[in-house]
């Protein structure tokens, strides 16, 4: 991941309402939520919503599928993991210093769930 792209993507992040939708998606695993139930669980209006969904899709933090009516979006974890991987990079030396990283799933723990559920 190149600086440029991890700093757009952390200003995204430096949001408080695109962190909390972030986060949600995250919880919520790959299945994701649809653009209602976001707006309604952290009490954003739609299109202050809609905005804040736009821009944490245009950095890749999350992606929105059509859904008949409905958009139902995700996180996309791939992104993160890259992002994490990039702050982390080199630290310490390469000694384990991260405790609460090492317990994280990784992207295979995650796709694996996907594929076998």
């Amino acid at each position: 991941m190149e600086t440029l792209t991890a700093a757009e993507i952390l200003a995204a992040l430096g949001h408080e309402s695109r962190l909390a939708i972030f986060r949600l998606l995250v919880e919520a695993g790959p299945d994701g939520v649809n653009a209602s139930a976001i707006g309604e669980q952290l009490g954003i209006p739609s299109a202050t919503l809609s905005f804040h969904l736009s821009h944490l899709s245009r950095v890749g933090l999350i992606k929105g599928e059509r859904e008949s009516r409905f958009i139902h979006y995700s996180a996309e974890y791939g992104t993160m993991d890259d992002l994490i991987a990039f702050l982390t990079n080199n630290c310490c030396q390469g000694k384990p210093c991260l405790p609460k990283l090492a317990t994280c799933d990784t992207t295979a723990k995650r796709r694996a769930k996907t594929a076998n559920p």
